[in-house]
């Protein structure tokens, strides 16, 4: 198995872990240094901002990667120099993942206890920062969790949200080495998400993995048939992410229950490709997937005769096209977990530490790179295979 093709067999066995960057988030240290933590660590995609400047701080952190593929084996990761897909997050509507808050921070009053700037997740909220030199919301580091707006006392937070431009899209999958695209749709969006796919299909063929996110809803299933129809058929591999609860892993362990039974959901509808979740998931997805049976055992994929694998086609209850590749027979069971929030936060000291780093040598305008200060990289790394870990090693239990 070549490293281009690494990420699919994490699918097929059901221990795939992809990195959730943030569809809006755009802080480039922060994007270059993740990716490169969460790809020693052994994660399967790495998914960013369709943001030119985002794609390519991401991969300069596969870039760096590889070059510390020998350091990580000797510090017992498993790693071994394999690309994860690098994915890009698209949207056919309004979506909270694709917003970001705003506020005027002169409104603020003096006395105001600023519950915004402590709940905020990314530190995005800052006031009178000597660092930042800037009151307000650090754009680039808002995901648009929208934690804020609830708490502000005196309602001035709001949202602006943004949409895909289809005509943009094709030529950033084109010209930069995109692997995968998802598109995060919702029940009622047939048309919307056609038009989108539309722009992206002259060119899906080289694509090596088409995502479809989609939250709950009444009739859910019947519109994720219909999309299926839309893009069948696919040379790539597909996935159904079932978003949960968006934007929740790091509040607690209780929020990836909504995950889970998403996930048990569209296990049930028997759809063409793989099933993977995403929104609240955290430290407790992967043993409440183990628990309830739901992770694929070692050994169960890839070994079906052909007159098995038939069966599963003639099983779907989609009709499915004769150039159809055989991995989007119905899964069976759970192939992978996204993770974001709770990902991204279980970094964040180390990030922070970096940043602190890059201030204390601004007179000499230096940027300090998470590769270049060793005890924090392998902190950073041992902290990311935590997660990844998880998945990977419950796999080989199986």
């Amino acid at each position: 198995m070549t490293d281009l093709f690494a990420p699919l067999q994490s699918l097929k066995q059901g221990d795939w872990f992809k990195l959730i960057c943030g569809a809006s988030f755009q802080h480039l240290p922060a994007v270059r240094s993740l990716t490169l933590a969460y790809t020693l660590a052994g994660a399967d995609c790495i998914d960013v901002a369709a943001d030119p400047a985002v794609i390519s701080a991401a991969q300069a952190g596969l870039q760096v990667a590889k070059s510390l593929a020998k350091d990580a084996q000797k510090r017992g990761f498993d790693y071994k120099g394999n690309s994860p897909f690098l994915m890009v997050s698209l949207n056919d509507g309004e979506d909270p993942h694709f917003r970001k808050a705003e506020f005027n921070p002169t409104q603020c009053p003096t006395n105001c206890p600023r519950p915004c700037e402590r709940i905020c997740p990314a530190q995005a909220i800052v006031f009178n920062s000597i660092k930042e030199d800037f009151s307000g919301v650090i754009s680039e580091k808002c995901y648009g969790c929208g934690r804020c707006i609830p708490v502000c006392p005196y309602d001035i937070i709001y949202t602006s949200s943004y949409m895909s431009t289809p005509g943009a899209i094709a030529p950033l999958v084109m010209s930069t080495g995109v692997d995968a695209v998802e598109i995060h749709t919702k029940v009622g969006r047939l048309a919307e998400f056609e038009q989108l796919w539309q722009a992206i299909s002259p060119w899906a063929d080289q694509l090596k993995l088409l995502a479809i996110s989609c939250p709950d809803g009444e009739g859910m299933t019947d519109y994720l048939r219909a999309l299926y129809e839309l893009v069948a058929p696919l040379k790539s591999a597909l996935i159904w992410q079932t978003d949960g609860r968006s934007m929740s892993g790091d509040i607690g362990d209780g929020t990836t229950i909504a995950a889970v039974k998403l996930g048990q959901k569209v296990l049930a509808a028997k759809l063409p490709g793989y099933v993977q979740l995403a929104g609240g998931t955290n430290s407790y997805t992967v043993a409440k997937l183990k628990a309830m049976g739901l992770l694929k055992r070692a050994g169960e994929q890839g070994r079906r005769g052909a007159g098995e694998r038939e069966e599963l086609f003639s099983s779907a209850p989609l009709p499915l096209h004769p150039s159809a590749p055989l991995p989007l027979c119905p899964s069976a069971s759970i192939a992978g977990v996204a993770y974001g929030s709770y990902a991204r936060v279980l970094l964040s000291p180390i990030l922070e530490q970096l940043e602190n780093k890059e201030v204390s040598n601004t007179n000499v305008k230096a940027t300090v790179r998470l590769e270049e200060d060793d005890v924090l990289l392998w902190q950073a790394v041992e902290l990311a295979h935590s997660l990844v870990s998880q998945i990977k090693k419950s796999q080989q239990e199986r």
